[in-house]
C-alpha cells in the first residue's frame, strides 16, 4: 500500500509527488498518456521562475526525472475510479490494475476544447495555441486569430492585442457572449477587429506551420481566407472529473469544488491543478496546488 497515490502526471501531479517523497512518503503516480500534461504543447516556456527558456517537453522530462530520482513509482494506465476502503483507497484502472493507497491526490487536469478540424492536433505548438499568457510573446508584431467569443476568448484577445500587430476575433455566433465591459475594452483597440457568425472551415499550412484559416459566413455562405501567424483557440475547457464525483464534489462546470487548501469532503482525498475550481490556470498555480495537496496529505498521514 502506497502512502500517496497521485492520479495525473502533469505539473500539479509531479509537484505533489515531489513534496510527498521529500516528506518520506511512498508515492505512485498514474498517468494515462504522457507526463507533463498541457505544458508539453508549449514549444517554449518563458514564464516559469528561475527558467529563462525551456520547451514544455524538456520541462516535463526534467520534472519526471526529478521525482524518479526521489523514488517515485509510475504507471501508464487510465484511472477509472477510486473506491474507499477501511484502510484507505483502491484506485482502479481501465487496464485492470488495482492499487491501494492511504491517500489519493486527484490531479486529473483538463482538456482544451478543440475545433475538430483536420490537422489541428498536429499544429499545436506550430501555430495553434490555447494560452496568450504562455505563448503570446512568440507572436509579437504578428497577426493572430482568436477562435471564440466568450469571456475567456475576449481576455485572451486583450492580452494578445498588447503584443500583436493585428488580432482578429472569430465568433461562430451572431454576437459575442462575453461581458460588455470586455468587449468595449477589446474593440476600442485599433489593432483588433471582429468577425461574427463565422465558422472556421479549415487550417491553411505551409511546411507544417499554420499560415492562415479558411472561414465561412454562416448566414451568407461566403468563404474567405484570412492570413495569420497564429490561432488561439478559446472555446472552453473540459474537466474529466466525473468518475470521482462521489469522493470530491464538483461545481456546475464539472471542476472539483475545493479551495486553496485542496481538500475534499472525503478525508484523505485531495485535488490539485487545472481540474480544481480556480480563477487562474497556469504552470505556477498548478505547481502550487501540487505542493499544497501533498503537504495536506502528509499532515493527514502523520496524524493517523
Amino acid at each position: 500500500m502506497y502512502d500517496i497515490l497521485v492520479v495525473g502526471g502533469g505539473p500539479a501531479g509531479m509537484t505533489a509527488a515531489l513534496y510527498g517523497l521529500r516528506n518520506g512518503k511512498s508515492v505512485l503516480v498514474i498517468e494515462k498518456t504522457g507526463f507533463g500534461g498541457q505544458i508539453t504543447h508549449s514549444p517554449r516556456v518563458e514564464n516559469y521562475p528561475g527558467t529563462l527558456s525551456v520547451s514544455g517537453n524538456e520541462l516535463a522530462d526534467a520534472m519526471l526525472d526529478q521525482i524518479l530520482a526521489q523514488g517515485a513509482e509510475i504507471e501508464i494506465e487510465t484511472v477509472t475510479g477510486v473506491q474507499q476502503t477501511e484502510d484507505g483507497f483502491v484506485v482502479s484502472t481501465e487496464e485492470g490494475g488495482a492499487y491501494e493507497a492511504r491517500t489519493v491526490i486527484l490531479a486529473t487536469g483538463v482538456k482544451h476544447r478543440m475545433l475538430g478540424l483536420p490537422g489541428e492536433t498536429e499544429l499545436v505548438g506550430e501555430g495553434v495555441s490555447f494560452c496568450a499568457v504562455c505563448d503570446g510573446d512568440f507572436y509579437k508584431g504578428k497577426t493572430v486569430c482568436v477562435a471564440g467569443g466568450g469571456n475567456s476568448a475576449l481576455q485572451e484577445a486583450i492580452l494578445l492585442a498588447e503584443k500583436c500587430r493585428e488580432v482578429i476575433v472569430l465568433q461562430d455566433l451572431p454576437h459575442y457572449t462575453g461581458e460588455a465591459r470586455l468587449q468595449e475594452t477589446l474593440f476600442a483597440r485599433p489593432n483588433v477587429r471582429g468577425l461574427t457568425d463565422i465558422r472556421i472551415r479549415s487550417l491553411m499550412t505551409a511546411d507544417g506551420v499554420l499560415r492562415g484559416v479558411e472561414v465561412e459566413n454562416r448566414s451568407t455562405g461566403a468563404v474567405q481566407e484570412i492570413a495569420c501567424d497564429g490561432l488561439f483557440v478559446a472555446i472552453g475547457l473540459i474537466p474529466e472529473n466525473g468518475p470521482f464525483a462521489e469522493l470530491a464534489a464538483l461545481n456546475d462546470y464539472g471542476y472539483f469544488d475545493s479551495d486553496e487548501r485542496c481538500r475534499t469532503q472525503t478525508p484523505g482525498v485531495y485535488v490539485a491543478g487545472d481540474c480544481r475550481a480556480k480563477e487562474i490556470r497556469q504552470l505556477t498555480t498548478a505547481a502550487a496546488d501540487g505542493a499544497a495537496a501533498a503537504l495536506a496529505a502528509c499532515r493527514y498521514l502523520n496524524e493517523r
